[in-house]
């Protein structure tokens, strides 16, 4: 890759050293088969721990209410960021934001959990139809000066 399109800042921070630094978050087993977690941008940093929200999401979209989920940080006073999930419910189903943190806390180390869950009709989505996480964040970030 040479570069992104018209955009030379972004190009300066993934091209490092000869290397494309794409973000993404992973780690190699002891036969050398390489896992991806997550990206670093969607990583929480909840009381000093990393959380993939990938490890969260791929635990809720196992409840049979769950039709779509996002995981995001949102601010969090005494921790910096707390785990929430955005959910979009399948046709004709339902379920509480106790219900599915519960179901998490059962599939998960209580500190990935999330602490709030929020639900909406559809979760914002590109033209590729991925989701877009930034979006979501941005209504939790917008009045802090720090922002993800």
């Amino acid at each position: 890759m040479k570069g992104y399109w018209r955009n030379p800042e972004a190009t300066r921070k993934a091209l490092v050293g000869g290397w494309l630094h794409t973000g993404d978050v992973g780690y190699m087993d002891e036969k050398g088969y390489l896992f991806i977690m997550d990206r670093s941008k969607d990583m929480i940093i909840s009381g000093g721990e990393n959380i993939y929200p990938r490890e969260i999401e791929e635990v809720l979209i196992q409840h049979p209410a769950v039709r779509e989920v996002a995981v995001i940080g949102v601010p969090d006073p005494k921790w910096g960021e707390a785990v929430k999930a955005v959910v979009s419910l399948a046709a004709n189903r339902s379920a509480t934001a106790e219900e599915l943190i519960a179901f998490c806390k059962d599939h998960m180390a209580g500190y990935k959990k999330p602490r709030s869950v929020d639900f909406v009709d559809e979760l914002p989505k590109n033209n590729y139809g991925k989701i877009m996480k930034r979006d979501l964040r941005a209504r939790y970030w917008e009045s802090r000066e720090r922002k993800v």
